[in-house]
């Protein structure tokens, strides 16, 4: 079942403060698409995508009084490709926020933008529509929290049924977290997908530095009243390590009434969220400085009996389920001298994993591509995941474990040779390379036990059969002709119910 993923959308309608000495972390990646030179925004510098991205055409928008970082963008055309990635090296296990921010500013010659899909690692993370926001001359970001599985990640575009014209993007930012951060979500299961984060009651958005992990934090104020803040929280109090600038001003209410909300403003998909609430106690300390109160989310009880203290308080909801419009109601003690109040939320959708490539499949598919010296352009990211999105030529299973069943490049002109770890793809039961320019030695394939077809045919390479070839208990059809081998054919090659082919071309001799 697809998902849909609803976000709220950060519009970027004023420069960022300038500030001395760009930074980023050495696990931070930050990318201008489409750009040749980099950019400084604030102490935050991207750099030019072309060391993580070659395919595709760049342009740049001439719409005056537009922000640098949407001034230019990567586009791509080539229809032949299942999927255009962005690869990055991580660390394993590390957890990622992962941002993707798209302008489209009618690069196309067109007025409506192109709808296409998006995909963390072999997941589709969400379609992407910019279509109403870039009416009401918005630009438009969505975000996903997202742990490695492996010492690389990719985000990825690629075509669905809708897309009429070219998928692109103008930036992307993946800042490594804090373990604590968003810590009772199993990252193995799922990503989180944001749907709102908000500083209640005031007109700021906070971003980096603010926020030392470069989230955005956007502003929601309804008809209840703002109380400014007299007192400092500290963000290493919290698991989720929330900007100090988050707790400046709060939404409250009267004394003996409770205090609604509804947040996030716009209706939500049947699905199941992580939420975060944060509170804080904004009078100064005193014994009268407390609050207690109820918490409770669509009428049913999410904590109770918070006692908010000027140190401040965050409580979580890890997989709580949602559908349509969200309704918070904080509801006082009677004896409690005033009102509830409240500094902050984050609401993610538990956007659940497709599963990963089986690690040594992924590794030696990469190894393999290496050594191809012009592989299909779409033989990046995982090499599996999404199905429908997997590298050209190649079939994987759908099981628990994803594994590569099936690479056919037949007739693909691709030169380079074949690598000794193609042994590593040992659920592989057809290798069809025929008609290629691959040259070298056949590697050993003894413990490819589940191969059934191997074709190399009207190709280039050289030396002897591996011995091992008979050993491969169910391979039913070798097709070696055409190539420059020579020695003798392995007796075990000349059994019942095997379909070898070895000329014309070749120097081979059978055995005695």
């Amino acid at each position: 079942m697809s998902l849909v993923i609803i976000f709220l959308l950060w519009f970027f309608s004023s420069p960022f403060f300038a500030l001395s000495q760009p930074t980023t972390s050495p696990q931070d990646f930050l990318l201008s698409c489409g750009d040749t030179v980099g950019l400084t925004t604030g102490r935050l510098k991207f750099l030019p995508d072309k060391d993580f991205q070659s395919l595709g055409n760049t342009t740049s928008l001439k719409q005056p009084g537009l922000l640098p970082i949407l001034s230019t963008l990567r586009f791509f055309t080539e229809l032949q490709a299942r999927k255009y990635c962005y690869v990055f090296n991580v660390t394993q296990g590390d957890k990622y926020l992962v941002r993707t921010t798209y302008y489209y500013g009618g690069f196309d010659g067109g007025t409506q933008p192109p709808v296409f899909d998006q995909i963390i690692g072999g997941t589709k993370w969400s379609i992407v529509d910019t279509a109403e926001d870039f009416a009401n001359g918005l630009s438009s970001y969505y975000e996903v929290v997202v742990a490695a599985v492996g010492n690389s990640l990719s985000v990825c575009l690629a075509r669905n049924n809708n897309t009429t014209s070219h998928p692109f993007i103008s930036a992307i930012e993946l800042s490594k977290l804090d373990d604590s951060l968003y810590n009772t979500t199993d990252l193995n299961k799922f990503a989180l997908s944001s749907i709102a984060r908000s500083s209640f009651g005031d007109d700021a958005r906070i971003s980096f530095p603010d926020d030392l992990f470069n989230r955005k934090w956007n502003s929601f104020k309804d008809l209840n009243p703002v109380e400014e803040n007299k007192n400092k929280v500290n963000p290493e109090d919290f698991w989720n390590k929330p900007p100090a600038k988050a707790f400046l001003s709060s939404i409250t209410t009267t004394k003996g009434k409770p205090l609604q909300i509804q947040w996030p403003p716009g209706p939500l998909p049947n699905s199941r969220y992580y939420i975060a609430l944060y509170f804080q106690e904004n009078r100064a300390p005193s014994p009268e400085s407390w609050r207690v109160f109820n918490v409770s989310v669509n009428g049913n009880i999410f904590f109770q009996d918070l006692n908010v203290t000027t140190n401040g308080v965050a409580v979580y909801g890890n997989e709580w389920p949602l559908s349509g419009q969200t309704n918070i109601t904080m509801t006082p003690r009677n004896d409690m001298p005033v009102g509830p109040i409240i500094s902050a939320g984050e609401i993610f959708q538990l956007l659940p994993l497709a599963g990963t490539t089986f690690p040594r499949d992924v590794v030696a598919m990469e190894e393999l591509a290496k050594h191809f010296k012009n592989p299909p352009i779409d033989w990046n990211g995982d090499p599996c995941l999404p199905w429908e999105n997997s590298w050209t030529g190649v079939t994987c299973n759908k099981s628990k474990h994803t594994r590569v069943v099936s690479i056919d490049l037949k007739g693909f002109e691709i030169s380079g040779t074949l690598p000794e770890s193609i042994g590593n793809l040992t659920a592989l039961k057809h290798l069809r390379l025929g008609g290629n320019k691959l040259w070298g030695q056949i590697p050993e394939m003894k413990t490819l036990t589940a191969l059934e077809t191997l074709h190399l045919e009207n190709n280039q390479f050289e030396g002897w059969i591996p011995q091992t070839l008979s050993q491969l208990p169910i391979l039913r059809e070798i097709f070696l002709q055409n190539n420059n081998l020579d020695g003798q054919i392995p007796d075990g090659l000349w059994k019942p119910g095997l379909n070898i082919q070895v000329s014309p071309g070749n120097r081979l001799t059978q055995p005695a």
